[in-house]
C-alpha cells in the first residue's frame, strides 16, 4: 500500500485543515435543492392509501367514489402491479441461520395484497392533478379488511399461538442467528469466579429525519427508461435493488436523481413501497408524478431503528480479567425483513470493543411482528454492541468491589498487540485505548467529581458519573467509484459514488484531490447524485465515505498525473520518462519547462491534436477496492444530575477524546461527533415507540415522540488523539457514527450512578426514575 506524503498535509486547503463546507452558503441561503422543491412539467400528485388495522385479511378495495372525485387521473392496487409484472422489494443481504439454511425473506409486495402486516403499509395510490385533491380521494378509498389479532413484541411474536404473519416464516422466525464457540464460552463460564448478567434493551425509535421521503416519478417513452427523483443515500445501489428486484428490468433502463438529502441515518438507503407505483403511474398517464410524505404519515411508513431485547452477560476471574461475553436475546424485524445487520453480525462485531476477551457468543432471534420495519439507524448495531459491553463492565465493577477504570485497564487491548485478532475475527491494526481513557479523565477532571457531587447535594441534586470507551467497526470492502472530470469552464468535477446526505463531503474530498493535484481549493465541485454518471457506488452508510471515497480520488488522481505526463510529454516535445509532477505542473526534469494541469485540460478542450498513442483526455472514472473495515474508537465522559422529586435529568458535562485516525476536516468530524451524541442523548433518555395491543402506533407524533433539543444538549470538550489506520493510505478511520457508540454508554452509566447502581433500561424518562428512586 502506497503511504500518503504528509507534507500535503500543510497545504491550504489540504488534508488537516479545518475547511467549512463548500454547501453551507447556499443552504444557508434556502437555496438547497430537496427533492419536494422539484416540480417538473406537467406534474401529477400521488397520494398512499394506507392500512389503518396492524394486522388483517384485505377482502377488497372500493375505489367507485375516489374515481368519481375532481382531478383524479387514476388509482393502482396491487393488480395493477402484477398486470405491468412488477416484483416484490427483497432483502438485499441474506444471513445464515444458525444451521446454515437462508433466513426467511418473505416478499413484501409495493402495494399489499391479500394481507396487511402493519398499520401504515400501503394498499393503494391516488394519483391526481394535485396534492389536495388526491388527499381528497385517496381518504375516499374504501378498504375491506378482516381484523386479525396483532403482536408487536418480538418474544411474544415467537411464543406458541402467536399470530402468523408469513407462511413463508413459520412461528414468526425470520433468523435464528448464532455466533461463538459453545463449548469455549460455556466452559468460560463455567470456571469464572464472576459472573455479571443484564436484562438489557435497545428500544425501538422513530428515525425522525428533518426532511421527509419524498419522490418524483417519470418515464421517458422515446428512451423506454424510468427516471426517479428521490433522496437517498446512494443513488447506484438504490438503482439497482429497484431495477431488478420491482421493476425487472436491467439498470440502465433506470436513472436515480438526488438532489440535497435532509437527513436519513440509514432510513432512506433502501427500496421503498411507494417508488415502483410512481414510476408505474408516471408511464401510464405519460406525466410525471409527484410524492410528498407527511410527518404523521412518515411515523408509520419510514423505517424504525434499533429494537432490541437482551441478557448481557460478562464472565471474570477472581482479579476482574475478563474471560468471556455472551448475548441472547430478540430483535424484532418488524412486518417485513431488512438486513438485520444491528442484532447479529454488526453486535458481534462490535460487543468485544477495546478489550481482551477470548471468547464470545451472540445468539439472537429475530421475529417478524405487526409493526413498521427495522432498518439501519444511525450505527445500526456499532452503538449498542458498545453499550451492552460497558453496561456490563460498570456493573461487574460494583458487584466485585473493583474500580471501573481499573476494570478496564486491566483488560484494554495493547498498542503492542496490534495487531489484535478479536474472537469476532475482527483484525485490528492500531489504537491506544488505555491511553485515551487517561487523557479523558483527565481533561474531565475525573478526581474532582466528589467535591461536584456535594455541591449538587447542597441544591437537592443527585451526580452520577459514567464513562463510555468505545471501538466501531466501519463497513466493510466493497467498490467504489472515484471519477475527476476536467470541465471547459476550468472547473474539476469529483464524482463519487457516495452520497452526502448531510456529512459534507465536498469539502474534504476537495482538501485531498487539491494536495495532490495541486488544482485550487475552490475548482472543485462534487457529483454524487446521478446513477447515470457512475460506474459504481456503495452510497454512504456505516463510516465509510471518507475512507473509501477518499481513498478512490486517491487512485484516480495517480491515473491524471499519469495520463497528464504523456500528454504534458507531447505539448513539451520530450520525453515521458523525463516528465515529472509537482504542485499542479507538469515539468521536464532539471529544467524550468512545464505546464500546468489546468493549463493542459483547457489546451484539450479547445481542441489539441493527440497521437492516438497518448490519453486524449486528463478525465478519469476510477473505479477503487475499497480498504478494509476501519476502527474508530474512543472514550466518552459524562456528568448527570438528577432531580430526585421529579426524575429529571440533565447533562451538566460532558467529554470525548476519539481516535478517529487521520482527519481530513477536524471541524467536520466534530460536528459528527456532536450529532452522534446528541442522537444518543435522545435514545438514552427521552426517545421510544410505544405500540398498543391492536399494534396501534401510540407515538405517532411529535406530542407523543420526544426529540432532543439544543436546550437538553450539554457543552462538549472534545479532544482528538489520532492513531492513523494502517490499513488505507490516508489512514482515516471514519466518524460518523461514533458519536452514538460513546454517548449510550456514557450516559447511561452516569444516570446508574446516580441512581446507586440500579439498572434501569433506556429511555431513562423522569417517570421511569422516578419509580426508580422510590421503589420500595
Amino acid at each position: 500500500m502506497d503511504t500518503f506524503d504528509d507534507s500535503l498535509a500543510f497545504v491550504k486547503f489540504g488534508v488537516g485543515q479545518p475547511v467549512l463546507r463548500k454547501e453551507d452558503p447556499t443552504l444557508l441561503r434556502g437555496e438547497g435543492r430537496y427533492t419536494d422543491d422539484i416540480n417538473l412539467p406537467g406534474q401529477a400528485h400521488a397520494v398512499m392509501v394506507r392500512s389503518r388495522n396492524a394486522h388483517g385479511l384485505l377482502k377488497g378495495i372500493d375505489l367507485s367514489e375516489a374515481k368519481s372525485m375532481p382531478g383524479v387521473l387514476a388509482i393502482l392496487t396491487a393488480a395493477d402491479l402484477d398486470e405491468a409484472g412488477f416484483g416484490p422489494l427483497m432483502c438485499p443481504l441474506n444471513i445464515p441461520q444458525r444451521d446454515g439454511t437462508p433466513m426467511k425473506t418473505p416478499p413484501r409486495w409495493s402495494l399489499a395484497k391479500d394481507k396487511v402486516r402493519f398499520v401504515g403499509e400501503v394498499v393503494a395510490m391516488v394519483v391526481a392533478e394535485t396534492a389536495l385533491q388526491a388527499k381528497d380521494a385517496a381518504e375516499a378509498v374504501m378498504l375491506d379488511i378482516e381484523e386479525l389479532p396483532a403482536v408487536t413484541d418480538p418474544e411474544a411474536a415467537l411464543a406458541e399461538g402467536a399470530p402468523q404473519l408469513h407462511a413463508e416464516a413459520p412461528g414468526n422466525l425470520a433468523l435464528d442467528f448464532y455466533f461463538g464457540n459453545a463449548e469455549s464460552v460455556a466452559r468460560a463460564f463455567a470456571e469464572a469466579a464472576h459472573v455479571t448478567r443484564l436484562d438489557i434493551d435497545s428500544q425501538r425509535i422513530v428515525v425522525s429525519a428533518m426532511e421527509p421521503r419524498s419522490a418524483i416519478g417519470s418515464y421517458d417513452a422515446a428512451k423506454d427508461r424510468w427516471i426517479l427523483n428521490v433522496g437517498c443515500q446512494g443513488v447506484f445501489g438504490l438503482r439497482g435493488g429497484l431495477a431488478k428486484d420491482v421493476l425487472k428490468v436491467t439498470p440502465d433502463r433506470l436513472q436515480v436523481l438526488t438532489g440535497n438529502v435532509g437527513g436519513s441515518f440509514g432510513m432512506k438507503a433502501p427500496p421503498y413501497p411507494e417508488y415502483g407505483p410512481l414510476l408505474l403511474a408516471a408511464k401510464k398517464l405519460g406525466r410525471p408524478v409527484k410524492w410528498t410524505d407527511e410527518r404523521s404519515e412518515s411515523f408509520l411508513s419510514d423505517h424504525h431503528g434499533r429494537d432490541h431485547k437482551r441478557v448481557a452477560e460478562l464472565a471474570l476471574d477472581k482479579d476482574g480479567k475478563f474471560l468471556a461475553v455472551r448475548l441472547t436475546g430478540y430483535g424484532n424485524a418488524g412486518a417485513y425483513i431488512y438486513p438485520p445487520m444491528p442484532a447479529t453480525t454488526n453486535a458481534v462485531k462490535n460487543l468485544i470493543d477495546v478489550y481482551r476477551t477470548p471468547a464470545m457468543e451472540v445468539n439472537s432471534k429475530i421475529a417478524f411482528t405487526n409493526c413498521t420495519p427495522v432498518a439501519a439507524y444511525r450505527g445500526a448495531g456499532r452503538p449498542e454492541g458498545n453499550y451492552f459491553m460497558e453496561r456490563l463492565i460498570d456493573t461487574a465493577a460494583r458487584e466485585m468491589g473493583i474500580d471501573g477504570i481499573e476494570l478496564r485497564r486491566r483488560n484494554h487491548i495493547a498498542p503492542e498487540q496490534m495487531p489484535y485478532k478479536s474472537p469476532a475475527n475482527n483484525v485490528y491494526d492500531s489504537g491506544e485505548f488505555r491511553a485515551i481513557l487517561d487523557e479523558t479523565l483527565q481533561i474531565s477532571d475525573w478526581d474532582g467529581f466528589e467535591a461536584r457531587k456535594r455541591e449538587s447535594a447542597k441544591r437537592g441534586k443527585l451526580r452520577g458519573r459514567g464513562v463510555g470507551s468505545y471501538l466501531e467497526v466501519t463497513a466493510p470492502a466493497g467498490k467504489e467509484h472515484g471519477g475527476i472530470r476536467f470541465e471547459p469552464d476550468g472547473s474539476v468535477t469529483m464524482l463519487s459514488g457516495t452520497l452526502d446526505y448531510g456529512q459534507g463531503h465536498a469539502s474534504p474530498f476537495a482538501q485531498v484531490l487539491t494536495g495532490l493535484l495541486g488544482i485550487p481549493f475552490e475548482r472543485f465541485k462534487l457529483l454524487q447524485g446521478d446513477s447515470d454518471q457512475l460506474k459504481a457506488g456503495g452510497g454512504t452508510g456505516g463510516s465509510r465515505s471518507g475512507l473509501v471515497g477518499a481513498e478512490a480520488f486517491l487512485e484516480a488522481s495517480r491515473k491524471v498525473i499519469d495520463q497528464g505526463k504523456q500528454i504534458a510529454a507531447h505539448v513539451l516535445e520530450a520525453s515521458v520518462v523525463d516528465m515529472e509532477f509537482d504542485k499542479g505542473r507538469f515539468r521536464i526534469a532539471g529544467t524550468d519547462r512545464g505546464i500546468g494541469i489546468l493549463e493542459l485540460a483547457k489546451k484539450l478542450h479547445d481542441g489539441l491534436a493527440l497521437p492516438a498513442d497518448v490519453p486524449q483526455t486528463l478525465d478519469v472514472a476510477h473505479v477503487s477496492d475499497t480498504p478494509p473495515s476501519s476502527f474508530p474508537n474512543g472514550c466518552h465522559v459524562c456528568e448527570v444530575e438528577i432531580d430526585p422529586d421529579t426524575g429529571t435529568i440533565e447533562l451538566v458535562r460532558y467529554f470525548m477524546v476519539n481516535d478517529f485516525g487521520t482527519l481530513i476536516n477536524p471541524l467536520l468530524v466534530e460536528g459528527q461527533a456532536h450529532g452522534g451524541v446528541v442522537q444518543g442523548l435522545g435514545q438514552a433518555i427521552m426517545e421510544r415507540t410505544v405500540y398498543d395491543e391492536q399494534g396501534q402506533l401510540l407515538t405517532g407524533s411529535y406530542t407523543d415522540y420526544a426529540l432532543p433539543r439544543a436546550q437538553d444538549a450539554p457543552s462538549f470538550t472534545i479532544q482528538s488523539h489520532p492513531v492513523p489506520a494502517k490499513t488505507n493510505t490516508l489512514g482515516v478511520k471514519g466518524c460518523g457514527e461514533a458519536g452514538c457508540a460513546g454517548a449510550l454508554p456514557s450516559i447511561m452509566n452516569a444516570i446508574v450512578d446516580a441512581l446507586g447502581g440500579k439498572h434501569i433500561d433506556m429511555p431513562a424518562t423522569p417517570e421511569k426514575v422516578w419509580r426508580a428512586l422510590n421503589a420500595g
